[in-house]
């Protein structure tokens, strides 16, 4: 069997196989997207194909919507022309449940795949003059928004569209605003568009940075102020909040042999020119929220329909606090600096270890739940009782500490200073907290390279990795005499922490478990066991 349109007709196979089918005919469907289109999404990567297309697959299955979505990407175009074209621009998808069981089922609501070339930026020209156009989306990561680099400057690529005009832009958020400028001299026709990224205040983000592109091409005068004018209108165009989770890891083999064997041919992954490892399948977890602020001034599908939560701004906001600083993001982070000292490659594998559910289990309930912010539609006990009894331990979630250890000095800000603060502002003892700082501990003694049995260990990449390990460059991992306060720089740096910590009297409470883990082998386990006992 493969993957393709004309093979969906054979219908006997696929369901011996017990692979679902998309419930409406597909081919038909994509014409009528592409003659009519209403979303159009950026970013076309597992977390669009292994979540947001499958919304829009669940309401074409109940017949309550016609139309699927296009899929641009700006990025990587192997994955439009390796992933995409190839199969039709359907998706296998994985469901991996923590009982063991698999469920697949191929999503066919990707009607056409768009890349930003010249082409491609054409076609995208056309759909943004249609008033059919409701809605725009983006999973493109954080780092896709960003006009500026860590010194303030526009990127060169930034800097180049605003200069250029919106001709041929070439940053992502170029694109976007050039294409907003298309409809914008189209009739000034309504649209939102609605970053799903995770990451905070994601809306806000995206529109900060079309609204300064905008403000450059009218200061240098490719455009003029009612462009900005009908920008800057949320009743014409809108950027709603969003928040999202969902964990799509990169494929893995043991899913790929499943397939296999079931019958599937050419399942193979790839790795693209860009380093992007992806496949024509997709394995997630079960578990999955979309909290979206329902501000959509050209309509929207029934997207509740499909499981989405549509609220306005400031449960968004609370929701998205509530897992970032409480009740996932920082258990994630504690597990993957720990994890990897303590040579794991897998988080459910992490799961059976006493000393990091422990650390978990009191970064979560004992020290977060506290100051948790409660956004009044997920009770936050129950979502990481979620998190911690089932999709953590998945061993069918091939999740690695490694990719969750990236970019931690990005992340650390959020997911432990913002609970710090909350104490401080509630006037809570801060001598109570020992997971925060042992996490923090841990993510400075992982910075050195060497795991907890003496090994070098790679250190995954990071904006700050460089400036980080330069400063903690004399600390010897098993030589506790070498320090001297070589981390107190970094407890200070608010930019990091979004607080001095080294003003606290958890700066002194970091020191005291990084020296300790500086005792050679077993250091770190020893730690962990001393601390949480």
């Amino acid at each position: 069997m493969l993957l393709s349109l004309s093979c969906l007709s054979d219908k006997n196979s696929w369901e011996t196989s017990r692979i679902r089918l998309p419930e409406y005919n597909a081919a038909d469907t994509a014409e009528r997207t592409r003659n009519a289109p209403i979303w159009l999404h950026f970013g076309a990567g597992n977390i669009f194909r292994g979540f947001i297309a499958g919304l829009q697959q669940r309401l074409l299955n109940e017949g309550l919507t016609e139309k699927g979505i296009i899929a641009a990407e700006t990025f990587d175009f192997d994955i439009i022309d390796r992933i995409y074209q190839p199969y039709d621009n359907l998706v296998m998808n994985v469901t991996l449940n923590a009982d063991a069981s698999v469920d697949c089922e191929i999503t066919a609501s990707i009607a056409e795949a768009v890349k930003t070339d010249e082409a491609g930026f054409k076609r995208l020209a056309e759909i943004f003059t249609l008033p059919s156009l409701q809605m725009v989306s983006f999973t493109i990561t954080e780092k896709g928004y960003a006009l500026r680099g860590a010194d303030g400057g526009l990127l060169p690529a930034a800097e180049a569209d605003i200069q250029a005009g919106p001709d041929k832009p070439r940053h992502a958020m170029g694109i976007v605003t050039a294409l907003l400028y298309i409809r914008y001299t189209a009739g000034g026709l309504p649209v939102a568009l609605v970053s799903m990224d995770n990451c905070s205040h994601n809306g806000e983000k995206l529109r900060a940075s079309v609204m300064e592109i905008a403000e450059g091409w009218i200061a240098n005068g490719f455009a003029d102020e009612r462009f900005l004018r009908y920008l800057g209108d949320e009743d014409v165009v809108s950027f709603p909040w969003s928040m999202i989770d969902k964990i799509t890891p990169r494929p893995d083999k043991s899913v790929q042999e499943l397939l296999k064997d079931t019958g599937v041919a050419d399942m193979d992954p790839i790795i693209t020119g860009r380093k992007t490892f992806i496949a024509p399948f997709v394995n997630a977890e079960r578990p999955q929220y979309l909290i979206i602020e329902d501000k959509f001034p050209n309509g929207r599908p029934p997207l509740e329909q499909a499981g989405v939560y549509l609220t306005d701004r400031e449960t968004v906001n609370k929701t998205e606090r509530m897992k970032v600083t409480t009740c996932l993001n920082p258990l994630h982070t504690a597990m993957a600096v720990y994890g990897c000292l303590l040579g794991y490659n897998r988080i459910s594998d992490e799961m059976k270890d006493p000393e990091i559910t422990a650390l978990i289990k009191r970064l979560g309930y004992t020290e977060g739940l506290p100051v948790v912010t409660d956004p009044g539609i997920i009770p936050p006990k129950a979502f990481i009782d979620e998190v911690i009894e089932e999709r953590l331990p998945n061993p069918f979630m091939p999740d690695a500490p490694q990719r969750i250890a990236t970019d931690t000095s990005q992340k650390v800000g959020i997911r432990f200073g913002e609970t710090i603060k909350s104490y401080i502002a509630e006037n809570r003892d801060l001598s109570e907290l020992t997971a925060i700082p042992l996490a923090i501990a841990g993510w400075l003694r992982y910075l050195l390279g060497v795991d907890d049995a003496g090994k070098p260990m790679e250190v995954s990449p990071d904006p700050m990795k460089d400036e980080l390990t330069a400063r903690l460059k004399t600390v010897i991992w098993d030589k506790p005499e070498s320090y001297h306060g070589q981390i107190l720089p970094i407890l200070s740096n608010t930019r990091i922490f979004g607080l001095n910590l080294a003003e606290t009297v958890l700066g002194g409470r970091v020191e005291n478990y990084f020296i300790m883990l500086l005792n050679g082998q077993g250091a770190v386990r020893d730690a962990l066991k001393d601390a949480l006992s």
